[in-house]
């Protein structure tokens, strides 16, 4: 019963990262966080407030704005590795396919994977002189 809460819990919470991976890397929700920080500093800097609290305001909205590109340049480039390296096990004819877009599996089907290489490796070891 727990054990099936757990795997329930785990599938809802990996779609909900996800979609907020996909929305926080789009440029839409970029142009919203700017329309917002500029709304935001323009209304501070209409109240009189010293130079201080006007520079840590500019800083905030431009930690702010950092976070969505750094997200879409982290999505661009993981999608990008993504397709080199399933181009690399397609190339190779002796290569297990089952990892192939393995981005889209869930993190037990990753962890069995994992288990799964790793017993690999150990028994190439046993091989190996």
């Amino acid at each position: 019963m727990v054990k099936k809460f757990y795997s329930h819990t785990e599938r809802i919470f990996e779609r909900l990262a996800g979609t907020a991976t996909y929305i926080l890397g789009n440029s839409i929700t970029f142009m919203i966080a700017l329309i917002v920080v500029v709304i935001w500093l323009v209304n501070k800097l209409l109240y009189a407030q010293s130079i201080d609290d006007a520079l840590r305001d500019f800083m905030h909205g431009f930690i702010f704005l950092s976070l969505f590109i750094i997200q879409k340049s982290f999505n661009r480039f993981s999608a990008i590795l993504h397709l080199k390296v399933n181009e690399l096990v397609v190339s190779h004819e002796g290569a297990n396919n089952s990892v192939i877009d393995v981005e889209q599996k869930s993190e037990k089907e990753i962890a069995e994977l994992s288990k799964e290489y790793t017993e690999l490796i150990d028994k190439l070891e046993e091989i190996k002189p």
